[in-house]
C-alpha cells in the first residue's frame, strides 16, 4: 500500500505545482495592502507628450483662408485608391530621416527630432509665416503621427505588427488587438521594448495588479515592442488546468504500466 500512497502524493504534487493560478490569468486585481481599486484620475499627467524619433511618419496638414495658396504644402491624396490606410499614410506621409529632418515642399528641411507634434505645428506655422506668408492668411498646421505602429511578440494570439489611428493607446488595448494573452503567457511580467534617443529600454508591466494603471508605460508610443513570455507550465508541457494536467499524466502513467508490462513478460 505504501508505494501507491507515495504515487498518489506525488501524483498529487505534480498536478497542483502544474495548474496555472487563477490569480495569474485575472487582470487589475487589487492586491493585499491596497485601499481600494479606485481608478487614478492623473493618467494623462502620468503619460508625457511623445517625442518623434527617426522613422516616424508625420501627417502634416496646412490650412489658410485661401486653401490655393498652400495645395503644394499639402499631399494630394492621389494614387492607389484600393490601398490601406497605412499605405496611404506611408506614401503621403513625411518620414522623419536618420538626421531627424523631414522635407516639406518650398520649405526644405526641418528638424523634428525629439519635438513634440504640438512644437512642430508652431515651427511650421512659424516659418511659414516668416517666408512666404503674412498673419492675414490665417495659416493653420496640424501635425499628426500617421498611425501608432507597434509588434507584439510571444504569447498572444496573434503575433505581429499593428497600426491603430488614434493618439492614445494603452497596454490592454493594444494586447487586444493582437488576440490577448493565453493562459500560457506571462501577465506579470509583461516587458515593453521602447525606443530612446540613446538606445532602447526595457520595461516591465504587471497586469494582474490594478496599479499598472499608475505606471508611465501604460501607455504605449509609436515603435513599441510588447513581448509576452511564456508560463513554466508551457515550457514543460503540462497541462493549463488541474483536468488538463491529470490527463496528461494518466497518460504517462498509462504508459509507463504498459511498458513494465511488456518488459516483465520478456
Amino acid at each position: 500500500m505504501k508505494p501507491i500512497k507515495l504515487l498518489i502524493i506525488v501524483l498529487s504534487c505534480v498536478v497542483v505545482s502544474s495548474c496555472i493560478p487563477h490569480k495569474d490569468t485575472v487582470y487589475l486585481q487589487v492586491k493585499e495592502g491596497d485601499v481600494n481599486d479606485t481608478i487614478p484620475n492623473n493618467l494623462i499627467e502620468i503619460q508625457k507628450p511623445y517625442r518623434v524619433q527617426v522613422n516616424d511618419i508625420l501627417n502634416i496638414r496646412v490650412k489658410a483662408l485661401d486653401q490655393e495658396t498652400v495645395t503644394i504644402l499639402n499631399p494630394t491624396g492621389d494614387g492607389n485608391l484600393n490601398a490601406s490606410s497605412a499605405e496611404r499614410a506611408f506614401f503621403d506621409g513625411f518620414t522623419v530621416d536618420v538626421h531627424g529632418n523631414v522635407r516639406i515642399p518650398t520649405l526644405g528641411y526641418i528638424n523634428v527630432l525629439g519635438f513634440t507634434t504640438e512644437e512642430i505645428e508652431k515651427s511650421i506655422e512659424k516659418k511659414l509665416l516668416e517666408e512666404q506668408f503674412k498673419e492675414t492668411a490665417n495659416i493653420f498646421v496640424t501635425v499628426k503621427l500617421a498611425g501608432l505602429r507597434y509588434t507584439a511578440s510571444g504569447e498572444v494570439g496573434r503575433p505581429g505588427s499593428q497600426v491603430l489611428f488614434t493618439e492614445r493607446v494603452n497596454i490592454f488595448e493594444a494586447i487586444a488587438n493582437v488576440g490577448e494573452i493565453p493562459l500560457t503567457g506571462n501577465k506579470k511580467d509583461v516587458k515593453i521594448i521602447r525606443q530612446y534617443p540613446q538606445g532602447q529600454k526595457i520595461h516591465s508591466l504587471d497586469l494582474t495588479d490594478i496599479k499598472v494603471m499608475e505606471s508611465p508605460y501604460y501607455y504605449i508610443q509609436p515603435n513599441d515592442i510588447i513581448y509576452v513570455e511564456p508560463l513554466v507550465q508551457k515550457t514543460i508541457g503540462t497541462g493549463t488546468t488541474a483536468i488538463s494536467s491529470i490527463a496528461t499524466i494518466a497518460s504517462i502513467v498509462s504508459l509507463i504500466t504498459t511498458g513494465l508490462l511488456l518488459y516483465s513478460r520478456l
